[in-house]
């Protein structure tokens, strides 16, 4: 399955949450679309509830299902931690979205972009993998030439704050990520209990 390009705001009103993080998508209309969108009285089933646990979180980093499904088996092979926490954490080290967590990009796929394109170095080397887990101590730098970027400069100065497991030095426009996140520094909309719930059904 390939990763979805279409309407973003629409499967935002599908799924009730905003994932662009700025909550315009809801603001004007909060229901699901289409003609009974706004009348929409059925009862979700269980698994329901589990898909669209799982749809939020995979929609929410961009990832394809063949991506998220292999890093959910990975999070299962650590001992340390719950499988769902552990998944999370995988999710959040990527290097798309430590971009995007810094402050260099306004929204993950503008993140996923910038690394595609070349831009982003990790510990001074250049890496355009937007997958490429992070660890803990790296740093997350923009090439020379892509200092001036537009895009960029205006993403740092719209970040009004940053979560507590990254730094960042506004002169230098680079950022650590110093430490794994905890639970409840992560995702408040996600249960990822269903998510784990959904795949111990269908793996």
């Amino acid at each position: 399955m390939s990763r979805y390009t279409g309407p973003r705001w629409k499967q935002s009103r599908r799924l009730g949450l905003s994932l662009s993080g700025t909550g315009k998508e809801l603001a004007r209309r909060p229901y699901a679309p289409g003609d009974h969108g706004a009348n929409n009285r059925r009862k979700v089933s269980e698994y329901g509830q589990q898909l669209r646990e799982k749809q939020k979180l995979r929609w929410m980093y961009g990832l394809n299902e063949r991506q998220f499904r292999n890093l959910f088996v990975r999070a299962g092979k650590i001992t340390e931690g719950t499988h769902g926490e552990n998944f999370m954490i995988l999710l959040e080290s990527r290097l798309d979205n430590l971009v995007f967590r810094l402050g260099l990009a306004t929204t993950r796929p503008q993140a996923r972009q910038l690394v595609n394109h070349g831009h982003i170095m990790v510990d001074g080397k250049r890496v355009d993998i937007p997958s490429y887990e992070v660890t803990p101590g790296q740093v997350i730098s923009l090439r020379e030439r892509s200092q001036n970027l537009a895009i960029v400069n205006e993403a740092i100065e719209s970040t009004v704050s940053r979560p507590a497991y990254v730094t960042f030095d506004d002169n230098k426009k680079e950022g650590s990520y110093v430490r794994l996140p905890q639970r409840d520094e992560l995702e408040p909309e996600i249960d990822e209990a269903l998510v784990v719930e959904y795949y111990n059904q269908v793996l």
